[in-house]
């Protein structure tokens, strides 16, 4: 191909220096080449003369260009496509020698949690590639990158472009894809009725092959491999290697089914099920060396200051940070710091190293923002969190009807200082789809700005102001979503009856769904409510997953998944699991620190609920949730004095709640102090005739003074009254002493939970 190529480096001389062959195989040669445009390697991938007259170039490059869509932080992107010297080529980022291949080279055997972790995030690419109708069809370990700590699917253009092109080409019905080790009965019999389930095949081959140090089935020919596949039972795992859990090895046989039907029915599912056994708290792999000069990927932006002479305007500098955290989150790979975690430090004069250890970030954004009438004056600085020098800094004054190019230009001039390889280009829009409309605009950021403040008045001071957003522009879904975000909150913190605010928080999510079905925060409100109200608990995960296929990095939609839909059907591994990637993507975040302690206390390990929730307490003293679970933790475990000074406390930080009153009533109950405890329900009682009072609070305080017939009653009426609540019915602890009633188990299996049988 030697000719060719000279060829082929004279007609993409304008665009590619072609330096060296790295690697090939039955399709393709790759070469390094440098993007002369952009100034950044990439891997150019030319398929072989015979595999290109077979293919053609107008189905194969229309085809091809299809998978430029896919955009997702475990995909490694298409960057370009095209016909020169009459060979097709198409070019992606180069990642420098860091397959999974080279590692099993190197190692044979990996850790199990590295081994699932890698298969989790290549789980997470097919189910988002899948949801697109994109299958990959060539799994193996030379397509799986391994880079920053995380796992990179490549090639997923080459083998839909050749598939489909071939499928229409009588003369090349020897043109086949995928490699025999890792390829499905059925796409092996050359099946064209194939789906996602032959990728998650593949993927299970690898899996198996990470853990044992060998594919599953071997043979002296690609025939003899087929058959293996095809009739051979899987070779025991554990006999191998034992210490991998029985569990584990039956996931993985799952994936390899002969049948497809008998397979997971996506991959996400089969991500899922590895959960329990990888390490979601580290999301770690081992390192590999990278080139000295490649950046860390990884950056932090915190809070803008407000140097406007109104304090007011402090709403727009914080919008402006969440609104360039948005834009760089959806950057495939780069990793960006929960906004929680950044805005940790709001205020905070701390040395810009320190708050990189914090976060864990390679870089940090800070900035500032002053507003005098219709000018702005913005100023950003990228600092290296390594060794605290400046990497950029820039200052634009504008008219504040220029704010959308502003955020656009700023997120463009970190982005090539970074010099992300893995992007598609430089230029990249908001992640976040602004409304065109200065004003509608302005006014959802002062609703998100009190939305994150989290107390009634506030809640309901945001809910005007994204009301007034929609009444500006009447297309702008990101003001439905803080909408349906306001709503849910507030039932599920009891501030709202709930057949109020559901449905309004549903239809405000349905309404930012129609105008923008990827948007991940409308999907999560959705899913609390088909979990807390509708109690359908299949449609919620659905959503759930649909959040997370959206923006993996959206730690909420993890965190509501673990809690309001994982947690109460008793799925303890899977709920932690999941709440271990949300405080890995917001390590800051008191609620979700937090939550994380709740999972402990739903489970029984008082002690670890009570030393999570200590942490949480060393991040924010003043946290009232924190105070507010140690004191029911507390109380499980008999310390009544201790768990009644920290409920008190946290009536104290919120200015007294129903929900946190009801626990006090609780713990004067258990304590031996009846008459305080029925001196909180009369309370309760009397609040109820002008606010909503969930009837699963006054169970609670039933439950502990043991009126068994008052507290069935009531949990009754919470089903009722669709009291959100009352979703963690079958996990509370204060409800134990019901569990032999046949009234509680009834329930249970009314709310479609799965019955756990008397305790």
């Amino acid at each position: 191909m030697t000719g060719e190529i000279g060829r082929l480096k004279d007609a993409l001389a304008d665009r590619y220096a072609i330096q060296h062959e790295v690697g090939h195989g039955a399709a393709a040669i790759v070469y390094l080449a440098q993007d002369l445009r952009h100034g950044r390697p990439v891997a150019l991938k030319v398929l072989r003369a015979e595999v290109a007259r077979a293919l053609g170039p107008d189905r194969f490059l229309r085809e091809i260009r299809i998978t430029a869509r896919l955009q997702h932080p475990h995909i490694l992107p298409l960057l370009e496509a095209g016909e020169a010297a009459g060979l097709l080529y198409y070019a992606m980022p180069y990642v420098e020698g860091h397959s999974l291949r080279l590692r099993l080279a190197r190692e044979r055997h990996l850790p199990i949690e590295d081994a699932v972790r890698v298969a989790q995030d290549v789980a997470s690419a097919l189910s988002y590639a899948h949801s697109h109708n994109v299958l990959h069809r060539d799994i193996k370990p030379e397509n799986i990158l391994l880079s920053g700590g995380q796992a990179v699917v490549a090639d997923f253009g080459i083998a839909r472009a050749v598939t489909v092109a071939s499928d229409g080409e009588s003369s090349s019905p020897g043109l086949a894809i995928g490699t025999p080790d890792y390829m499905s009965p059925e796409q092996a019999a050359g099946s064209r009725d194939l789906d996602g389930r032959t990728d998650i095949y593949a993927l299970g081959c690898v899996l198996y092959e990470m853990l044992s140090g060998e594919t599953p089935y071997a043979g002296a020919t690609m025939q003899a491999i087929m058959a293996r596949h095809a009739l051979d039972p899987i070779p025991s795992l554990r006999t191998v290697r034992p210490t991998v859990a029985e569990g584990l090895e039956r996931a993985i046989a799952k994936a390899l089914a002969k049948v497809a039907a008998d397979r997971f029915g996506t991959a996400a599912e089969f991500g899922d099920a590895l959960g329990p056994y990888g390490s979601p708290t580290t999301f770690r792999v081992t390192p590999v060396s990278v080139s000295p000069t490649r950046p860390a990927h990884s950056i932090a932006v915190l809070p803008f200051a407000n140097l406007s002479p109104d304090p007011d305007n402090e709403y727009f500098s914080d919008g402006l940070s969440e609104e360039l955290l948005s834009g760089l989150s959806k950057l495939a790979g780069l990793r960006v710091a929960a906004r929680t975690s950044a805005f940790a430090f709001k205020g905070k004069d701390m040395d810009v190293r320190a708050i990189g250890r914090e976060l864990g970030v390679g870089s940090v954004l800070t900035g500032s923002v002053r507003r005098a009438g219709s000018r702005l004056r913005i100023t950003a600085q990228l600092v290296n969190a390594a060794d605290g020098y400046q990497l950029w800094a820039e200052q634009y004054d504008r008219e504040l009807d220029d704010v959308f190019a502003i955020q656009e230009e700023i997120t463009a001039a970190i982005v090539k200082v970074l010099k992300l390889t893995l992007l598609g280009g430089e230029r990249v829009a908001p992640g976040r789809p602004a409304s065109g409309d200065v004003a509608a605009y302005e006014l959802y950021l002062r609703g998100r700005y009190f939305w994150n403040k989290r107390t009634e008045p506030s809640l309901e001071k945001a809910i005007e102001y994204f009301r007034q957003a929609i009444a500006q522009d009447a297309a702008y879904a990101p003001a439905f979503a803080g909408l349906a975000d306001c709503y849910t909150i507030l039932a599920i913190y009891g501030m709202r009856a709930p057949q109020e605010a559901m449905p309004l928080a549903k239809e405000a999510a349905e309404q930012a769904l129609r105008l923008d079905p990827a948007l991940a925060e409308a999907h999560a409100s959705l899913g609390c409510v088909r979990a807390m109200f509708d109690f359908d608990w299949l449609g919620a995960e659905q959503e759930f997953r649909r959040a997370i296929d959206c923006d993996p990095y959206y730690p909420t939609a993890h965190h509501w998944y673990a809690l309001n839909c994982l947690a109460p059907l008793g799925r303890c591994d899977d709920a932690a699991a999941r709440m271990q990637v949300a405080r890995h993507l917001d390590p800051l975040s008191p609620i979700i620190t937090t939550s994380v302690g709740v999972q402990e206390y739903f489970a029984r390990h008082y002690d670890r609920a009570i030393d999570a929730y200590r942490r949480t307490l060393e991040l924010d003293e003043r946290f009232p949730m924190a105070h507010y679970f140690l004191g029911l933790a507390q109380t499980e475990l008999g310390g009544h004095d201790d768990a009644i000074a920290e409920l008190k406390q946290a009536a104290a930080l919120t200015g007294g709640t129903v929900e946190i009153s009801a626990a006090l009533g609780y713990a004067y109950a258990r304590a031996g102090r009846p008459d305080d405890a029925r001196a909180v329900l009369t309370e309760l009682l009397g609040q109820s005739v002008h606010r909503y009072v969930s009837s699963s609070l006054l169970a609670q305080v039933y439950a502990g003074l043991g009126d068994r017939e008052r507290a069935l009653a009531s949990l009754d009426e919470a089903y009722a009254e669709r009291a959100a609540d009352l979703a963690w019915l079958k996990m509370r602890p204060v409800f134990d002493g019901l569990r032999d009633e046949a009234r509680y188990h009834a329930l249970v299996r009314r709310m479609g939970l799965m019955d756990p049988g008397p305790a």
